[in-house]
């Protein structure tokens, strides 16, 4: 059994909207994933890409989401502590929540 994750923002594959990116708003675009399995607590979210210049760079870490959720709005506020007892954690840019991608121009980002 497969846990999938979805937005209504764009569809899997598709460029990033600009107002998710550093080149907009940098807000958190809405997610929405499947049922978990019935032995899952909480869940934890973290937000890699791949194809940065120095390596592996992360956008986003939330954890301790409540397992009966199953969803994010957009622009999930920028704060430590989330109502329902989710934690956000320091992304690559040194910053709490979500940081969208800044890719350098040139080849596309997965």
């Amino acid at each position: 059994m497969a846990l999938t994750v979805s937005s209504t923002a764009f569809q899997e594959g598709d460029k990033i909207p600009a107002e998710y990116t550093c080149d907009g708003q940098n807000i958190s675009p809405p997610l929405a994933w499947s049922e978990p399995f019935v032995e899952a607590l909480s869940f934890a979210l973290i937000v890699d890409d791949p194809d940065a210049p120095g390596g592996v760079f992360t956008h986003w870490v939330l954890f301790n989401m409540p397992s009966d959720r199953r969803q994010l709005p957009e622009a999930v506020p920028a704060q430590a502590s989330l109502p329902g007892g989710a934690i956000q954690g320091e992304s690559d840019s040194q910053r709490i929540g979500y940081g969208g991608p800044c890719p350098p121009p040139g080849h596309p980002h997965r």
